[in-house]
């Protein structure tokens, strides 16, 4: 039986390859990330290891926080003289980390205090403060 780097891989399984469905595959292809192989007369497309390789670069860089922009000027990058501008693209994505992080710290220590509110009410028919503090906090 042939390896996969002989055969080429077929969408459906370059796609189980990587870990993602053939839509995914689809959608990287019109978006310009991930080549579409030329369809042989009467025959499937073939994928190579090449492109295994960078769908997997793809799915790494998304799970790092990269919009698919990002990624395609990572892709671009590639050339072996772009280390400067890559960094700074991830120096980018890493400040934009950070301020999620410190976002997601107001939002922790804000759902604290309304879920310590609610305890401390106790039972009864008293109006629940979290709910009143949805209602009545202006939006920040």
């Amino acid at each position: 039986m042939a390896r996969h780097g002989d055969e080429g891989y077929t969408i459906g399984r370059l796609a189980r390859a990587a870990g993602v469905g053939v839509e995914t595959v689809r959608y990287y292809q019109r978006r310009g990330l991930l080549r579409e192989p030329p369809r042989p007369p009467g025959g499937v497309r073939r994928y190579g290891a090449p492109d295994l390789a960078r769908l997997r670069f793809i799915r790494r860089a998304q799970a790092l926080g990269f919009t698919l922009r990002e990624v395609a000027e990572l892709l671009a990058l590639d050339d072996g003289t772009g280390c400067v501008r890559a960094r700074r693209v991830a120096e980018a994505r890493l400040e934009d980390v950070r301020r999620r992080i410190r976002a997601l710290r107001r939002m922790e220590r804000a759902l604290a205090e309304l879920v310590a509110a609610c305890a401390a009410q106790g039972r009864g028919r008293a109006r629940c403060p979290l709910i009143a503090s949805l209602q009545e906090r202006p939006d920040r």
